[in-house]
């Protein structure tokens, strides 16, 4: 997992092929004006924008998640997000199978860790990082691009 400020993305395009990309398009869009919805970027690169009331810890738990074939760049545009983390290699209570057509295995187990995103900030989820998003009162606008392994 990676948790930076936008201000420093160029810093982690090496870390995968479509990473500059991904940061371009969010420095190529008016975020703040951005409709919720999902976009193509292009080949491998998808864009979900959301502007949704935060969830209590209990709920976002309940969908602890990761993902097989994608890596999430989680973008906090505006608001204050609180995310559950757990190294998937850690967790031991699948909650379900995996999903092959969503991209998800969730689990029961507990977050080891929260921390906050606001405004600017991102972070960087791989196949071992186990999230719980969207934790927070109050409207949370966000991006989600997913980066094609």
């Amino acid at each position: 997992m990676i948790i930076d400020s936008i201000s420093n993305a160029s810093k982690y395009f090496s870390a995968h092929p479509l990473f500059e990309k991904a940061f371009s398009f969010i420095a190529a869009t008016d975020l703040a004006s951005a409709a919720d919805g999902k976009l193509e970027i292009e080949e491998g690169l998808k864009a979900i924008f959301s502007n949704a009331p935060g969830k209590t810890s209990e709920a976002s738990c309940a969908k602890f998640e990761c993902h097989n074939k994608n890596i999430d760049i989680q973008l906090c545009i505006s608001g204050q997000e609180t995310i559950g983390w757990k190294p998937r290699e850690k967790c031991v209570t699948p909650n379900g199978g995996y999903n092959e057509e969503k991209d998800v295995q969730l689990y029961h187990d507990a977050p080891d860790t929260f921390f906050q995103l606001t405004d600017g900030q991102f972070a960087i989820f791989f196949p071992e990082d186990v999230h719980a998003p969207m934790i927070g009162e109050g409207t949370i606008k966000k991006l989600v691009i997913k980066v094609k392994i």
